[in-house]
Order: structure tokens, then sequence, then C-alpha cells
């Protein structure tokens, strides 16, 4: 079986061979030499398809194909320190995240004007990477979302065709491994940077712990850190439960507004912008209903107080102000906890989860420039810092 290890040749020839196949079915699928875009700004746009054996519970041992975005400046060229990788969190895919297309909001292209070759890749299940077959069923939801989506079987209710968590931490993992081998052999890098957000923090600070001699320097927004985590595996695997989540655009809205506490924190055009941005990410999700979007449920596990104080990685921590899924003092926590000398924590004001769609987008922009670029936030590579206050 194909497992993609950082070989772009191999990850091409399947890359083609999936497109004749699926071109017979009316899908197209863009290989990694399928060339660059131009979009609005001067700033160029490369898909890629990186070709996995999956270890997903959902769908182990079949092949999946895990989408990159890569965005960068016609005569950059690629150098140790110059290529990052951006990692979601637990709903929204990388495009959505990273890739805003509204004017000032691409978190992806403001590195790239930079002078950095910009990375997004999105894990099994999300964006327009593989989704297991398992999250096509709306049986395989949790039984209040499966009646918010279908009302008529409050009363009838269905059966789960697959009552498991989709896909897992380690599963992730072997995910971001398959990508950055592959980016690193692409741009002939020794080393990546990582910005990541929400569970994008277990998923790229628990890689980079397995895997320190292939990551640089990290950016974590808002990151899911847990003292109490366990360490070690559920004992039983898959877990037991909902296969995946949806997210529609009042559950959207509602977990949004409820963490804006400050006057033009956001402004609709950009939300707008999101959301559609999402239903585009999601062609099947955006049939449901009046479109939702669908993302897998991951098991969580390890990247807990142990690790954490043996990681020696330089990392950027920002805590957004208003944040309500991610309270300010995990953050404060983690960085108590982190074991790297070279640490700082932004207190980032008038922020919510969604930092990096709001009116202080800018700040956190500029200090992941800063910190990838020296290792320091104005001059800062070890404190606490508030800034937009």
């Amino acid at each position: 079986m194909l497992k993609n290890r950082g070989t772009p040749a191999i990850a091409t020839c399947f890359n083609t061979f999936l497109a004749h196949a699926r071109e017979a079915v009316g899908v197209l699928i863009l290989s990694s030499l399928s060339g660059f875009t131009v979009a609005q700004s001067s700033v160029l746009m490369a898909n890629h398809y990186v070709a996995d054996v999956s270890k997903a519970p959902s769908m182990r041992g079949e092949i999946a194909q895990l989408y990159v975005r890569e965005r960068m400046l016609p005569n950059t060229k690629a150098a140790s320190g110059d290529v990052v990788l951006f990692i979601h969190g637990a709903g929204t895919p990388s495009e959505v995240a990273f890739d805003v297309p509204h004017v000032g909001y691409s978190w992806m292209e403001f590195l790239a004007e930079a002078g950095f070759d910009a990375f997004a890749m999105d894990t099994t299940g999300y964006g327009r990477s593989t989704r297991p077959y398992v999250m096509n069923d709306p049986c395989n939801m949790s039984v209040t979302q499966r009646d918010q989506l279908i009302p008529e079987l409050a009363e009838t209710g269905c059966t789960p065709s697959y009552g498991f968590a989709a896909t897992t931490i380690e599963s992730d993992w072997d995910d971001i491994d398959a990508v950055v081998d592959y980016v690193r052999a692409l741009r002939g890098v020794s080393k990546v940077h990582m910005v990541a957000w929400s569970l994008g923090g277990p998923r790229a600070a628990g890689y980079a712990a397995l895997h320190p001699e292939k990551v640089d320097r990290l950016v974590l927004l808002a990151p899911a850190y847990g003292r109490n985590r366990s360490s070690a595996a559920p004992l039983q695997l898959p877990v037991p439960g909902p296969a995946f989540s949806k997210q529609s655009r009042t559950d959207f809205d509602n977990n949004w507004n409820r963490q804006v506490e400050c006057e033009n924190q956001y402004s609709a055009p950009v939300a707008d912008a999101v959301w559609r941005a999402m239903l585009e990410s999601d062609p099947v999700g955006a049939t449901w209903g009046e479109g939702v979007r669908r993302a897998p449920r991951t098991t969580v596990w390890g990247w807990g107080q142990d690790v954490v104080a043996a990681t020696d990685h330089p990392m950027l921590l920002v805590s957004p102000a208003h944040d309500k899924q991610i309270p300010p003092e995990r953050v404060r926590e983690l960085y108590e906890d982190l074991g790297s000398s070279s640490k700082v924590l932004l207190d980032l004001a008038c922020s919510s989860h969604n930092a990096m769609w709001e009116i202080n987008q800018g700040i956190l922009f500029d200090a992941t420039k800063q910190w990838l670029r020296s290792g320091n936030v104005d001059g800062v590579s070890n404190g606490v810092i508030r800034r937009g206050y």
C-alpha cells in the first residue's frame, strides 16, 4: 500500500491516477503540479494533495487524500526558516481559518507577503481532504444535532451506521507527518514552522514533541491545553459515541457573539466571507438543511503537563482576552508549564476564539511574523506581553 512520506513524485503519480479515474465521474482532482494561480493580491496560490494510508478508525487502511493549500510570492525562494505550515482546530478547515477571502484577513497571505512560503493542511475529515464515508450519515451525529437538522427524526429516531469517534489525535499526527515530510521534500528544508489554532495546539505541538527534528518555531492561538489530560490512549479505541458534528450558520453566529465584548470587535462582511468559505469547503454539508459545516469527532490524548514540561521548541502562545472556548487561564497554565526558555504569552485585547477574523488581527499577524522570523515579539523572547488595550 502507498504511504507517502515526503516524496512529491510518488504523490503526483498517485494523484494523476486519481484525476483520470475521477474525471470519469465528473470530479476534478488538482495535483501538486497543477501550477500556481494568482489570487486578488500578488500572492500566488497552489493546491496540493498528499496521499496517505489512513490511521483514522473510521477508514483505517484506506487511502486518504490530504488537502494542502500553498500561498507565496512569485519571487519567494524557500529556505530554512521560510516555510510555515498552518494546522486547524476542531471544526473549521484550514483554508477557512487561515486564508479568509476578505482583504486584510488572510493570515497565510500576510506571511506570504512577508516572504514566507505558507502552507495549510486539512486532516482527515475536514475541508477538501478525504472525509470518512460515515460522515455522510446524519444518524452518526449526536441525537441533539441530528434532531436539530432533521426535526422529524425526533420522534422516529434512527440507528447510527457507525457509533464511534471518526478520528483520533494519533491519526491526526500521522496525517501531519505525511504533509510535513511532503513539504520538507518539496521545498528542500529540514524543518518547518507551525502555526495552529485551538485543537490545532495538541495537533501541532503534540506532533512537534514526537518529531522535534522536523519542527522549528511554533505559534499557538488559543491552544486547547489540559494539564490533566491523559498521556495514554483510552483502553477502548475507537471511542463510542457520535462520529462527527455539524455547525449551522446560527450555531456559528451564536458561538461567536457570546464572546464579543468590544465595540466593532468583528464586522458582518468578514463573518459572511468566513461562512461562505465554510460551505464551499463542504459541498455535501452545504446541501443539508440551510447548509452546515461537518467535522469529525476526534479522540484526544497526550500533550499533557509531562510532555509540555519536556518541550524546548520556541513557542508564541496567544490568549484572546474574551475567549470562552479556551479560557485565558488555560493558556496561562500552558505558558507556566512549558519547558522551553524561549516562550512568550501574548494577551490579545478585544478578541474571541476567532481572533484572526477580528479587529486586532493585525496585531496577531505581526506578532506571528516577528516570532517566526526572529524568535521574539517587540524584542521580548521570554515573558508575558499585552497588546491592543
